[in-house]
């Protein structure tokens, strides 16, 4: 059983028991969050949403909070001595998919 939940303005499959690094969630360490579904495949077959399934709903605990690799942005205009140099870390929450309710 799998199914396409939304969170953070992106989509993502998921299964019990995955680990997902998903857009950094206002939760702590240990919360259980849920999330809207916006497909579900079980043995039935698929039902899909408009936009989301009705009463259905993935649950998830909080693992971990952190933030990406550093990514180096450089910004750079020939023949004018412009150069602009910046890093960014992405924040993200890790979550562990504990169940996902139909």
């Amino acid at each position: 059983m799998y199914a396409i939940i939304a969170t953070g303005g992106k989509q993502y499959k998921v299964e019990s028991g995955m680990k997902v690094e998903v857009e950094k969630l206002d939760a702590n360490v240990g919360d259980v969050v849920k999330f809207d579904v916006l497909m579900v495949s079980d043995e039935n077959g698929v039902s899909a949403g408009n936009p989301t399934v009705a009463g259905a709903y993935a649950e998830a605990e909080v693992l971990e909070q952190g933030k990406g690799k550093k990514i180096i942005v450089f910004k750079y205009k020939s023949k004018k001595n412009e150069r602009k140099r910046q890093g960014h870390r992405q924040p993200f929450t890790k979550v562990l998919i504990k169940s996902i309710v139909k």
